[in-house]
């Protein structure tokens, strides 16, 4: 099996539930209280909240920050958050939106001007995983930077939250960490220890490979040729993914073949989600649904020698063929 879909969907092995991390009023909660506390010392925050990763979860953030400041979101970001903007919008709230630039880049420009309290922005997109320099948002706006580190870890941050989904494999609860009073204090019934574990250590666990890159990008051109083309320069994103695009096929025909073959690659979130949506990110970024569906991307999490490289390489030329030659009847 050929993972090649890893920041999309991380199937979490050996879980476990520890008794010892269920919460009691009238206990001392010392192996909860333990785990928490080296949690949040890994990443240097003073709090840590939950929330559910959907719609709903990032709604009830969006709902508490409204109340202390104005609200800016990038829309390179996860789409439950994107989701849950619609509806904050609906019921009368305001959000600037950061629109994407035709290369994959955020569109910093609209912070120039506007006085924000709050941006959500992490250190990369999804979909591409195009990398933003949190550093150089810093220098453009005083707001706290609230960013999603289940990807990368970016200590510009001034608050990160974490996708139990992507991380696990399980819809468990989401984690949040901040400093000071950012967000409301959660009753003991809102915690997740078994989340919190599994989370703690997925990110343990976590491994990303920067040598594949290049080499899987050198051998696409070379058995693709003009058949492959790109939507952003890859220079640009995370050393340990690769984006592309294949003329004249929709992603989750090869996609959907590939599994077959026990390679997974993906389109995106709308993807790996099982929404069955091309990427929203790719629309984002100025082109229409149709040519969304020919992105591809791909994230190493380990190194292949150069004959599986081949036989990955070869597959994934062979099925797009096929696909190609149906497709034209």
């Amino acid at each position: 099996m050929y993972r090649l879909n890893f920041l999309q969907y991380k199937n979490m092995q050996n879980l476990h539930i520890k008794d010892s991390l269920s919460l009691n009023i009238l206990s001392n909660n010392e192996d909860y209280n333990s785990l928490e506390d080296s949690f949040k010392k890994e990443f240097v925050f003073e709090n840590l909240n939950y929330f559910s990763f959907c719609k709903s979860g990032f709604l009830y953030l969006l709902l508490q920050l409204n109340k202390k400041g104005k609200i800016a979101v990038s829309l390179g970001e996860t789409q439950s958050l994107i989701d849950a903007c619609e509806i904050f919008c609906y019921l009368g709230f305001e959000i600037l939106y950061l629109e994407l630039n035709k290369n994959g880049s955020v569109n910093l420009d609209k912070l120039k001007d506007k006085d924000i309290d709050f941006l959500f922005i992490s250190s990369y997109t999804v979909d591409t995983f195009y990398k933003n320099s949190l550093e150089n948002v810093k220098h453009i706006t005083d707001a706290k930077i609230i960013s999603n580190a289940s990807a990368s870890f970016d200590k510009n941050s001034d608050s990160i939250y974490f996708d139990s989904y992507k991380l696990t494999g399980f819809s468990t609860k989401a984690i949040i960490l901040f400093n000071q009073n950012l967000f409301e204090e959660q009753a003991i019934f809102e915690k997740d220890g078994i989340s919190l574990n599994n989370i703690f250590q997925s990110l343990k666990n976590q491994k990303f490979e920067n040598s594949m890159k290049e080499i899987f990008k050198a051998k696409l051109e070379d058995s693709l040729k003009d058949n492959l083309y790109y939507f952003i320069d890859n220079k640009n994103s995370l050393e340990y993914t690769l984006h592309f695009a294949l003329k004249d096929i929709k992603a989750r025909e090869l996609i959907r073949t590939l599994a077959l073959d026990e390679i997974s690659i993906s389109n995106g979130e709308g993807c790996s989600l099982g929404l069955s949506k091309p990427s929203r990110v790719i629309q984002a970024m100025g082109y229409d649904e149709l040519t969304s569906r020919n992105a591809i991307t791909l994230s190493f999490e380990k190194s292949y020698s150069i004959s599986e490289i081949d036989k990955i390489i070869n597959l994934i030329s062979k099925r797009y063929l096929q696909i190609k030659v149906l497709n034209k009847g």
